[in-house]
């Protein structure tokens, strides 16, 4: 794994929780826009912790741009709720506070790799009960194929992966992908996931 933050203290303290523990291998330490290995790179990362600090605007845009389904997935280590609904829309695929040990950060990381999406139980009061719900019926419904590929996606399956349960092309999954991301009015795979959890059409 990846750990990434734009404060050295944090990325250190962050690989030390994370050292030595089964199963999982830090690779390396980057600030928020250095440089990172390509997704079929040898060694690359499967995981980014990412922490975004006390504040996560400045990272916040870098976060959104590397959230990309082929690459490796970001668990975002944030000060509150607020920074973790950011993190989540941003296309973080789990969220932690800062105040979590090594031993729950483990757990998050090897859940995240596993295709999960991670709501530490400090945020899931905001993120899934407290906040404004989304309304019970979609202006427009998802169609049963989007409804498919929506439960895929809740598996944490990349379009290709999808593509090949659903015997369609990758071109096709990523034009279902959009279309539910514009029904649900949100921007990311995660934000999806949330809501369509908020709302039934999925289990997680």
């Amino acid at each position: 794994m990846l750990v990434v933050s734009d404060d050295p203290l944090a990325r250190t303290g962050l690989a030390l929780l994370l050292a030595d523990r089964d199963g999982l291998a830090v690779s390396g330490q980057a600030g928020v826009d250095d440089d990172w290995p390509e997704p079929d790179a040898p060694g690359a990362p499967h995981v980014v912790v990412w922490d975004l600090g006390l504040g996560p605007q400045s990272g916040i845009p870098f976060l959104r741009e590397a959230a990309d389904p082929a690459g490796p997935s970001i668990l975002a280590v944030v000060a509150d709720e607020e920074d973790a609904q950011e993190a989540l829309a941003a296309g973080a695929r789990g969220v932690l506070p800062r105040t979590a040990d090594g031993e729950r950060l483990a757990a998050a990381v090897r859940a995240v790799a596993q295709g999960l999406v991670i709501l530490d139980e400090s945020f899931a009061t905001l993120l899934l009960r407290d906040a404004p719900a989304p309304p019970e019926e979609l202006a427009e419904p998802l169609t049963p194929r989007e409804l498919e590929v929506l439960q895929l996606l809740s598996q944490g399956l990349p379009n290709k992966r999808i593509a090949q349960r659903l015997a369609i092309s990758e071109h096709t999954v990523k034009f279902h992908v959009n279309a539910i991301l514009g029904k649900l009015s949100v921007q990311s795979r995660s934000e999806a996931i949330v809501h369509a959890v908020r709302m039934g059409l999925v289990v997680l």
